[in-house]
């Protein structure tokens, strides 16, 4: 038997055996031997835990899905050299979350990936379900190009794990001050960028997802924040839960959880999403971001745009021509077959199995034979059977 032969078969047996035994397939791996020139040197470094991640922030990670990371480092014939980071998140979501967090406002926006954001010679972008953080020692007029072909070969998160969050796109764009925008999913993360509400009150165990922005009014900065339930009933309780403990009193109950003091509160709900405005804003500032906000649901029909073989209306007709051909050949065959077999039993066998003596049995009136009798005498029919 040939190696290459003998080869081929080791390989599928692996297969089928990784199959029979239900051991799950070992992930892609998240960065490349190479792209746009740049070269791997050394090993990547790869790492399931959080902390590897980034040591201060882990429980944040944590928060957002985090799933493994790989760093490496890259370098070029001219000498220059380029430290990568990757981090894979459940799902697209995650990976725009932590993105959103560990964007500044210092930050300048980039066109690489699904959202890029860049400050001296870091690079932060993120595609699908990865986060990349990207530290040249040099830029060049080609590093965003360079970049660009490199989230172009990063593996793609599975269908169902490609759908962004719809809750950020209501954030109104007048006032919005650049690269404050952060996708919450969790009470840590909650409590680090700071919120006018406290996480407790927020209950993310309902499903509850976050997202704030800083906006400009006459008197400094405002922070809207938007906060999405499964439902509007939950979002109506919640409402109701945080205007009871909003600070009419300074001194909350017992065992209530605290509002920060942030000035002037302002919400409202709309659907499922309960809409906060609060700093130092006036009735009318806030008045005007609350307005803007408004949910409108969307409805999604799953389903195929393009015209493959099951879904081509000319191909079905095809295969209805078809399948009425098929039914009008069966009825033919059987009709010849049975008028035949009919045929040749009458021939090999007459008067006994079919058109028998016996079952042509029919009764005839005589009508014409039908004689005049005189008055008083009855008429006489003739009835035969045969």
């Amino acid at each position: 038997m040939k190696p290459a032969l003998v080869f081929c078969l080791l390989i599928s047996a692996a297969a089928v055996t990784a199959q029979t035994t239900g051991q799950p397939a070992a992930p892609p791996p998240l960065l490349p031997q190479q792209f746009a020139g740049w070269q791997l040197k050394g090993e990547v470094t790869k790492s399931a835990d959080p902390v590897a991640a980034d040591e201060a922030n882990a429980p944040v990670v944590k928060e957002y899905g985090f799933q493994r990371l790989e760093k490496a480092t890259y370098t070029r014939d001219d000498g220059r050299k380029l430290e990568i980071k990757a981090a894979a998140f459940d799902d697209a979501s995650g990976a725009y979350g932590a993105f959103t967090y560990y964007k500044s406002p210092a930050m300048l926006n980039e066109k690489i990936g699904g959202q890029a954001s860049s400050l001296n010679t870091r690079v932060l972008f993120y595609q699908g379900n990865i986060l990349v953080d990207a530290v040249f020692d040099k830029l060049t007029v080609m590093s965003a190009a360079e970049l660009r072909e490199l989230a172009g070969v990063l593996p793609q998160p599975p269908p169902n794990a490609r759908n962004l969050p719809p809750l950020p796109i209501y954030l109104p764009k007048e006032s919005y001050e650049k690269n404050t925008a952060k996708y919450i999913m969790g009470p840590v993360t909650l409590d680090r960028v700071g919120s006018p509400l406290p996480s407790a009150m927020v209950d993310f165990k309902s499903g509850a997802e976050v997202v704030l922005g800083k906006y400009s009014v006459n008197a400094g900065d405002s922070t809207l924040m938007l906060i999405s339930y499964p439902t509007p009933q939950i979002a109506i309780e919640k409402l109701r839960q945080i205007d009871a403990a909003h600070p009419v009193n300074p001194q909350p109950q017992s065992g209530a959880a605290p509002i920060l003091d942030v000035g002037p509160f302002f919400d409202k709900r709309t659907g499922p999403i309960i809409v906060i405005a609060a700093g130092p804003l006036s009735q009318a500032e806030a008045k005007s971001l609350l307005s803007s906000i408004n949910y409108e649901a969307d409805v999604t029909w799953n389903e195929n745009t393009f015209a493959d073989k099951k879904n081509n209306l000319a191909n079905l007709l095809f295969n209805v021509i078809v399948l009425c051909g098929i039914v009008l050949g069966l009825s033919l065959v059987a009709g010849l077959a049975f008028g035949g077999l009919r045929i040749l039993l009458k021939r090999l066998f007459p008067n006994r199995v079919f058109d028998r003596p016996e079952d042509m049995e029919f009764i005839s009136l005589h009508l014409g034979d039908q004689r005049r009798t005189g008055p008083g005498e009855p008429v006489s029919h003739s009835i035969e059977g045969s």
